[in-house]
């Protein structure tokens, strides 16, 4: 509750009519600017609230898992506040007994009231469990590279391994990103290094295979004004061949690759069969294809990046605080130097007492967990954050709604 209250008490006499007049101009603008003020207020508020809740909740998970207890995520879906400005004026005037002494009384309140109800949904059910459990599809994780994440923090967060292909596409082994198995982690960061040692110096692609589908190869018929207009609509375009006859084709984005060489260099025909042996793969696969004879050609890569689930990415970074703790992986000698190597994905620390700093931090069985205090920590932390909004998607119809009024 804000309130804020104004009076003044003066005599009456023709020059302070004018003083009587700016302190009820001054009162009543002091009251216009309670409202809008306490609105302001409490809207960054929630805001900051919100999203300290979501840091605390994916924190608390990370410590549920740590402990071998199933996650649980609870949302707030909605913030419904009402808000009341009110002012009050009264103006009362007093009469003494002894004559020519009179006085004018000034009164004037202003309150402005706050009070919102939050919508908390435990979010439950079949269709959040596929959520969690079901890999993340390619285009996220193209999503979080071509915004400018480090390829080497998306896959260490994302990936739980790769598939080791042969040049027709078949299986031939796979690299696991999991510490417990060694050989097969140190070979996955290489990789993971490698391509990002690619992608700082502008040589790595991580985009749709885009080509020219063709729909009608031959049309004898003469086209009207009206079907090239409909098709245009439709995204289809009509050409006219040197025979005479007419082409149908339309541009289609394909699977997501990562390679060492620009796709769009290639002819139609060949992203076309690029394409048709990646779809191979299943959902949830990204494409690699580092070949010889292009930059970084001398460690060459084909495969498939396998994804995870946002369950799998947390539980990956609980495993690391004791379970299975990643160690330093070098680069491999073909790759150039690296601007950053951490040895850890995403660092948590757990103490007894809450961390010196300022960063993301949740109390849980009378210990503290809390991401590292470093740049990298914090930025790989704002990745995860951003999966797991990814993840989770619309809120509705995924569990009984917990209404909270204050």
């Amino acid at each position: 509750m804000h309130t804020v209250a104004f009076g003044h008490v003066i005599r009456p006499c023709r020059a302070g009519l004018l003083a009587k007049a700016s302190v009820l101009f001054l009162a009543l603008l002091a009251c216009g600017c309670a409202g809008p003020l306490a609105l302001q207020n409490a809207v960054i508020g929630y805001d900051e609230t919100t999203a300290h809740l979501e840091q605390q909740l994916l924190l608390l998970n990370i410590a549920r898992t740590d402990s071998e207890l199933p996650v649980h995520f609870t949302t707030t879906s909605s913030i419904a506040a009402t808000f009341d400005w009110t002012t009050t004026v009264g103006i009362a005037r007093q009469l003494q007994d002894s004559p020519g002494t009179d006085f004018w009384n000034f009164n004037l309140g202003a309150s402005a009231s706050e009070n919102p109800t939050f919508s908390i949904v435990p979010i439950s059910g079949e269709d959040f469990t596929k959520r969690i459990l079901t890999p993340f599809k390619e285009d996220v994780f193209e999503f979080l590279v071509y915004q400018g994440a480090r390829i080497d923090r998306v896959m260490r967060l994302m990936s739980g391994g790769i598939e080791v292909q042969k040049p027709d596409g078949s299986f031939d082994r796979f690299i696991e990103n999991n510490p417990r198995r060694p050989q097969e982690y140190e070979e996955f960061r290489r990789i993971a290094l490698h391509l990002e040692w690619l992608s700082a110096n502008r040589h790595l692609f991580v985009r749709d295979l885009v080509f020219e589908e063709i729909l009608v190869a031959d049309f004898k018929e003469v086209l009207r004004a009206e079907d090239i207009n409909n098709g245009f609509n439709m995204g289809l375009t009509w050409r006219q061949k040197p025979d005479g006859k007419y082409k149908l084709t339309r541009f289609r984005a394909g699977k997501v690759v990562v390679t060492n060489y620009d796709p769009q260099a290639l002819t139609d025909q060949e992203r076309f069969a690029l394409d048709e042996k990646v779809k191979r793969n299943p959902a949830g696969f990204v494409y690699v294809d580092v070949r010889p004879g292009d930059p970084g050609g001398d460690f060459p890569i084909q495969g498939g990046i396998k994804l995870r689930s946002i369950n799998a990415i947390i539980k990956f970074i609980a495993n690391g605080i004791q379970a299975a703790p990643e160690f330093p992986v070098e680069n491999d000698p073909r790759t150039g130097s690296i601007y950053e190597n951490p040895s850890v994905t995403l660092k948590i620390n757990v103490t007894d007492t809450p961390p010196p700093t300022n960063v993301p931090s949740i109390k849980y069985r009378g210990e503290y967990y809390s991401v590292g205090d470093t740049q990298w920590d914090r930025t790989t932390f704002v990745v995860l954050s951003s999966l797991f909004q990814t993840a989770v998607g619309d809120v509705e119809d995924v569990g009984i709604p917990v209404t909270i009024s204050k």
